[in-house]
């Protein structure tokens, strides 16, 4: 049995700002651009978080939530050597790391090199060590698997350590809603709940037929996530080759308006990812589906690595002139970013 731990910084930005500038300790802060700019939050504070601000949030509703929110321009470069420092305690421990982004990876401790048995030792003494060289708190979960893990790290946040033992692994799994299998976001989610899918062990009962009519070629991979397996190795070093985001309307979209209020949307949301990994990219690529299920893409290569969300969410929308959105009914929307390189690189 694998021993997995999910390891995921708090409010890493906004904590390392904090952290820095005794000014801001205590106080809603946002990392992320200028609302003038049309900025979104890349990361924010607990204090923030308790007026509903959330990372991906436009800016200037983040400002409205919070009027009194402290908006900090990210320093990626500083968070990159925090990172770097974090990282470095993990992989003293095993060489079995996966880092998802700068502040958040997986470990398999199942061997170690403290020689420790037991998962849960293993990120107590994480957790003490990053504290010790960072004055930074992280979450963790210590699970049989990366599915598990990932659940398990974000239930007492901040600062917090969950453990799923093999045994509790059904009593785990039977309390969760439907939302919690890896792939279901919110547009899936929704088309499960109108099916009467809504917890997590519905996706065992119903026929596999149905399941397939739902979420086509997921189904298999939810079914096998709702026994709780998942197979996925820890991949040392596994770099992130593109981002995108898209989605696909109940209605078609028939307003020009509307559909580039979505496609600049989509494209933020891809620049967050970018800021929050500390990325860059050079390609911007527009998908459009029409409501014949006729899809088109469309790319522009940019004459610099950028994460600029301005940038990113101009050029998807000036992508849209070379297709035929707002003549047709659109059915689905999609952006990606690829071409990526580490800022410090661009």
């Amino acid at each position: 049995m694998r021993r997995i731990v999910h390891l995921d910084m708090d409010a890493f930005y906004a904590s390392v700002e904090q952290r820095d500038d005794a000014r801001l300790r205590g106080k809603p802060v946002v990392v992320g651009g200028r609302p003038e700019s049309r900025g979104v939050v890349a990361a924010a504070s607990y204090e923030a978080r308790a007026f509903g601000v959330r990372s991906a949030m436009p800016m200037a509703r983040a400002l409205r939530l919070c009027p009194d929110l402290v908006v900090v321009p990210p320093d990626f470069e500083r968070y990159r050597r925090v990172s770097n420092q974090v990282m470095g305690i993990l992989r003293a421990c095993t060489p079995l790391v996966e880092p998802l982004s700068l502040d958040e990876a997986y470990l398999d401790v199942t061997e170690n090199a403290w020689g420790e048995p037991l998962g849960m030792e293993v990120a107590k003494r994480l957790k003490r060590q990053i504290v010790a060289a960072t004055e930074l708190t992280a979450s963790a979960g210590v699970a049989p698997n990366k599915f598990l893990a990932k659940i398990a790290s974000g239930y007492r946040k901040p600062d917090g350590l969950t453990v799923i033992a093999p045994e509790r692994v059904e009593s785990f799994l039977r309390e969760l809603p439907v939302e919690a299998l890896w792939g279901v976001g919110p547009v899936t989610a929704k088309k499960l709940h109108q099916a009467g899918i809504t917890r997590l062990t519905d996706v065992r009962t119903v026929d596999m037929q149905r399941l397939r009519e739902v979420v086509g070629s997921l189904a298999d991979w939810l079914r096998q996530l709702s026994h709780g397996e998942d197979p996925r190795p820890v991949e040392p070093e596994r770099a992130a080759k593109s981002s995108s985001s898209e989605n696909t309307y109940a209605q078609d979209l028939v307003d020009l308006d509307k559909i580039r209020e979505e496609v600049a949307r989509l494209a933020r949301e891809n620049a967050d990812w970018l800021a929050r990994r500390g990325l860059a990219a050079r390609t911007v690529t527009l998908k459009v589906r029409y409501a014949g299920f006729v899809t088109v893409t469309r790319s522009h290569t940019l004459s610099r690595h950028t994460a600029d969300a301005e940038v990113i969410s101009s050029w998807a929308v000036e992508l849209l002139s070379r297709t035929e959105a707002g003549t047709r009914p659109v059915r689905l929307l999609g952006v990606r970013v690829q071409g990526l390189v580490e800022q410090s690189a661009s």
